[in-house]
């Protein structure tokens, strides 16, 4: 039994608690091998109507998948008869995130704090996600020579204007009121309703109306109007810098701006990889539209690839090991970073195709 994942049923409600506090909830392969087989059992079960899933601490709902782990694999013999961490991770996160899109019942995140990476994929692919006031939401994945994964390539585009590749690149935080304008919040309610959001969905008649419905209208009574969205004041200038299709054309474009805000926002793309920007861009334009069985192909390709670039295994050197924050890029600018090595990272891995419908 894993510890990490705790798992019950209140009535007609599967409750999940991501159960990791002192490391913010952060999804390892343990937690996704419990999580998976639960849910699959779940949607069999006539006596579950809705999943809920929260997470425990108090501080965050799921600050990411443990890509330091993954790092601290890489250059290692896997054991025997094991895939090395570096696949079965994304493998089976991937495949988490495809059966959490294709749920037959109302799937009903609670995101109260930090939700960042992996988070998102327990939560966006779902019918609902409850936004508090505490949320910090951000797909800082540049940062440590990655992308955008567990579905990026599909829900960041679908965000308002070019707001979805805005954040991708630069990682950076939104609020609950961000959240709510984005699309990925279907309901903002205030963390000290939580408790009674899970005994309202517990106790509600869920034989009046199909399941959806009954959950939308249990959490639309708790829900309660965020402030204004502070992102969404950027709009304007956010699409007319980031619908440009190069990162040297987007970093033109925020220096033409010439606003505090395009200041600050190159010089945050100045501390990404370069790589990771340039990759991250492509995957955008390329997974615009697509739909989400296609996207997970394209991102499990990428997350072989990348992975196995210098940058990856610095940035979680300078993010989460080390934590200088001084990550040495290879190359260290846009302009170094050859068309070809873009190409490279999303070429198909063959029979290790991930391939789901």
């Amino acid at each position: 039994m894993n510890t990490d994942v705790l798992l019950e049923t209140r009535g007609p409600v599967g409750l999940v608690t991501l159960n990791r506090p002192k490391a913010l909830n952060a999804l390892d392969l343990g937690m996704i091998r419990a999580l998976h087989p639960a849910l699959e059992a779940w949607a069999k079960d006539s006596q579950v109507k809705a999943v809920v899933i929260r997470g425990a601490g108090g501080r965050a709902f799921c600050a990411g998948g443990d890509v330091r782990a993954v790092a601290l694999s890489l250059g290692t013999p896997a054991p025997e008869g094991q895939e090395p961490l570096s696949r079965a991770f994304f493998l089976e996160e991937y495949r988490l995130n495809h059966l959490i899109h294709h749920y037959p019942k109302p799937y009903i995140a609670l995101v109260d704090g930090i939700s960042m990476g992996g988070g998102l994929g327990l939560s966006v692919h779902g019918s609902h996600r409850v936004v508090t006031e505490r949320l910090v939401l951000a797909m800082p994945e540049t940062a440590i020579g990655l992308f955008p994964d567990v579905g990026g390539g599909w829900f960041l585009p679908r965000f308002p204007g070019e707001a979805g590749t805005y954040l991708g690149l630069t990682g950076n935080r939104c609020n609950a009121a961000d959240a709510m304008w984005l699309g990925y919040g279907t309901q903002h309610v205030t963390h000290d309703r939580l408790e009674a959001v899970v005994e309202a969905l517990a106790a509600a008649d869920w034989s009046t109306d199909e399941a959806r419905q009954v959950a939308t209208r249990v959490l639309n009574g708790f829900a309660s109007e965020p402030e204004p969205s502070p992102l969404s004041a950027h709009a304007d200038s956010i699409h007319r810098c980031f619908a440009k299709d190069s990162v040297e054309d987007i970093l033109a474009a925020l220096e033409a701006e010439g606003t505090p805000w395009a200041q600050e926002t190159r010089a945050t793309l100045g501390r990404m990889s370069p790589t990771s920007l340039k990759v991250t861009l492509r995957q955008l334009r390329l997974c615009r539209g697509r739909p989400y069985d296609e996207v997970v192909t394209v991102e499990y390709r990428l997350s072989q690839h990348v992975t196995a670039r210098p940058d990856f295994r610095e940035g979680i050197r300078a993010v989460l090991v080390d934590k200088d924050n001084k990550p040495t890029w290879n190359p260290p600018t846009p302009a170094g970073v050859r068309e070809s090595d873009v190409e490279a990272c999303f070429a198909p891995l063959g029979a290790r195709d991930l391939v789901l419908s």
